[in-house]
């Protein structure tokens, strides 16, 4: 019976903010906080071979350096560019994304942001749009020999 209060005593201390022996448990307000312009960024439709690159600004609202550990696209045709620097209090950064124009069809990609913020240490953001293929070529030379076969006897 005593180890079932001990347990609850412990469980209730947890729920508002402090542990069995008094000390506070954080509660997430502190450290670096993560906070980028956009969850998604829409391409739109575009032609095969269009502008491959997209940004987000990262923005530390903590009060802590944010470091981004990682960066990475849900496939190789989606790849993030981001400094390795930490990102001080109140300041931003750019991270580039690049995603093969080259392949025609929807897009619908993500990229998974791991950090040390406290509120969000894993954040996942996307891309998406359209790629169509490019309008076919018809400037290409027609043969117009109308003089008829070639008698090379």
């Amino acid at each position: 019976m005593k180890n079932l209060i001990a347990a609850l005593a412990i469980v209730v201390g947890s729920v508002f903010g402090a542990s069995a022996q008094g000390t506070p448990v954080a509660t997430g307000q502190g450290g670096p906080q993560i906070s980028i312009d956009k969850d998604v960024h829409d391409y739109g439709t575009m032609e095969k071979g269009g502008d491959p690159y997209c940004e987000f600004v990262i923005t530390n609202t903590g009060d802590a350096p944010l470091i981004i550990s990682n960066a990475k696209g849900s496939c190789g045709c989606t790849v993030p560019k981001c400094d390795r620097e930490p990102i001080m209090p109140g300041k931003t950064s750019t991270m580039q994304v690049r995603y093969d124009t080259k392949r025609v069809g929807p897009i619908n990609k993500s990229v998974t942001i791991t950090s040390n913020a406290t509120n969000e240490p894993t954040k996942v953001i996307r891309i998406k749009g359209l790629i169509k293929a490019a309008p076919a070529d018809n400037t290409a030379p027609l043969n117009n020999n109308t003089s008829g076969p070639v008698d090379n006897n």
